[in-house]
């Protein structure tokens, strides 16, 4: 079963009109229009994680190689360390919202989809559609994506921890994840 993204926008919305809470209506209230919304760049300190582990993740080697599950192979192993802090369905909900956000950057994600259990599908499309270094791209996008809206809920320290916990043996916390900041 996939989840469809215009679903998952349209309850999200539903429930936040029920509590009074539409983005419409509170950007009205401040003189701001639904189009002035912009989805915002991941941080550089997230896509410099999301390269270090993606990196350490495939050994450094071109990630757009096979047509597997692996082909994000980062998402695949945060997956059981997430989904048992917010459960399958939460996670797969921010999974979706993290490739929603992605795809606004690289387009041809469109042909991934979020299955129920969190997993992602799409891969044969794919890969036959788009170059490797376009889903090289892709995938740090994913996955800086991710782990921004994970910083956002909990925190940069708690996330720190939980890919600490996911590669303990890469030194999460001895990465520089400023070092594109200080140019």
């Amino acid at each position: 079963m996939y989840v469809n993204v215009q679903t998952f926008a349209g309850n999200v919305g539903i429930i936040l009109r029920c509590f009074g809470l539409s983005r419409a209506a509170r950007g009205a209230r401040r003189g701001v229009r639904p189009t002035d919304f912009q989805v915002s760049p991941t941080t550089s300190q997230m896509r410099v994680l999301a390269e270090h582990l993606i990196v350490y993740e495939t050994g450094g080697k071109n990630s757009a190689g096979p047509k597997t599950a692996a082909t994000f192979p980062v998402c695949e192993k945060l997956r059981p360390h997430l989904a048992t802090l917010m459960g399958n369905t939460g996670f797969s909900t921010l999974l979706l919202r993290a490739l929603a956000r992605a795809q606004a950057e690289v387009p041809s994600l469109r042909a991934v989809q979020v299955e129920a259990d969190g997993s992602l599908a799409g891969f044969d499309e794919l890969v036959l559609q788009v170059d490797p270094q376009e889903l090289a791209r892709g995938n740090v996008v994913l996955v800086a994506q991710l782990l921004g809206l994970l910083v956002t809920f909990i925190g940069e320290p708690l996330v720190l921890r939980i890919a600490s916990d996911a590669w303990p043996e890469l030194a999460i916390s001895d990465l520089n994840l400023y070092e594109k900041d200080e140019t």
